[in-house]
């Protein structure tokens, strides 16, 4: 293994916060990892970390040596996006991480394609709902919603998000329409829940076509972490769902749905769809994933057919 490689496990280490984390990121035994470290330490005849049976601490050349190791490690990361810019076409490998229902049903469709028209490439897609550190993690790109924050990493937009309030046409005959969020909130509601983020509040006008808005928290008996799930178990009627409208597979006549309160403004936000990625400098790989991508999604984005005149629904525009 060259030092180039034995460099990147330790800074993998580091980050990790575990010979067994950093392993695994590597798809090898930690027995093995740790050979390499040790291997590394002695062909620059310094120890690197201090280490426990259960722990390690960076030694004060580790810490000098780990800073300057990014430095190297980046310049080796420009010195292939110069030279990936000058292919004529994308190759090499791309690693992904993607929410789990927008990887299913936007990311593959895409991937299939990509694959078929550049057979020198491969990819890695790793479907997650919870937020991960790709630079930690080696990802070339991820693919979020929600709001943006401030970070070293690079975004791309890919789509506007658009919320939809939804119920199926047996739970609107049981309940009643809704006349107002308050009548809505009184009703049962499901809830999407993965651990990390509980989406049972929105933010919708008070009055029809209204511009000011009030938190409305929704109560109900079923919280789930999967999309498909929680969509389906609004479409047997166990209750109401505030839905980004990508999570509709198809249009909303033919899933049983109709919209809810589509007079009232409700509020997006500040959220949206991104390609995030670690370095300006992006590969023609990345780069002709995203436009892939983008390209499938659409402007305006697909879902946002699947509820007739949606535009003129909830002050969209």
């Amino acid at each position: 293994m060259s030092i180039t490689q034995q460099l990147s496990l330790f800074v993998d280490v580091v980050q990790q916060g575990s010979f067994a984390k950093a392993a695994l990121l590597n798809n090898m035994d930690s027995s093995a990892l740790s050979k390499q470290i040790k291997k590394l330490e002695e062909s620059l005849g310094v120890q690197l970390l201090n280490r426990s049976t259960r722990s390690f601490s960076l030694t004060s050349a580790g810490e000098d040596i780990l800073a300057e190791t990014h430095v190297f490690l980046e310049s080796l990361t420009n010195i292939k996006s110069i030279a990936d810019s000058y292919q004529s076409e994308p190759k090499g490998i791309i690693r992904i991480v993607s929410a789990v229902f927008l990887g299913q049903q936007y990311l593959q469709p895409v991937i299939s394609r990509f694959i078929k028209k550049y057979p020198d490439v491969q990819v890695v897609l790793h479907l997650d709902d919870r937020r991960t550190d790709i630079i930690a993690n080696h990802y070339d790109l991820a693919i979020r919603m929600g709001t943006l924050t401030d970070s070293n990493l690079i975004a791309r937009k890919i789509a506007n998000t658009n919320f939809a309030v939804v119920a199926s046409r047996c739970f609107v005959k049981k309940y009643g329409v809704p006349e107002s969020p308050e009548a809505l909130i009184a009703l049962p509601a499901v809830i999407y829940n993965n651990g990390n983020v509980c989406l049972d509040t929105f933010k919708m006008s008070d009055k029809p076509n209204g511009t000011t808005l009030r938190s409305f928290k929704m109560q109900g008996n079923y919280k789930v972490s999967d999309v498909r799930t929680m969509m389906a178990a609004v479409q047997d009627g166990l209750g109401f769902s505030v839905i980004d409208l990508f999570n509709l597979e198809k249009p909303i006549d033919e899933l049983g749905l109709v919209p809810l309160l589509t007079d009232y403004h409700l509020s997006t936000m500040d959220t949206g769809i991104y390609a995030i990625y670690p370095h300006r400098k992006q590969t023609l790989l990345v780069t002709e994933f995203i436009n892939e991508l983008k390209a499938h999604i659409g402007d305006p984005a697909i879902w946002e057919s699947y509820i007739p005149n949606y535009d003129k629904m909830y002050l969209s525009r």
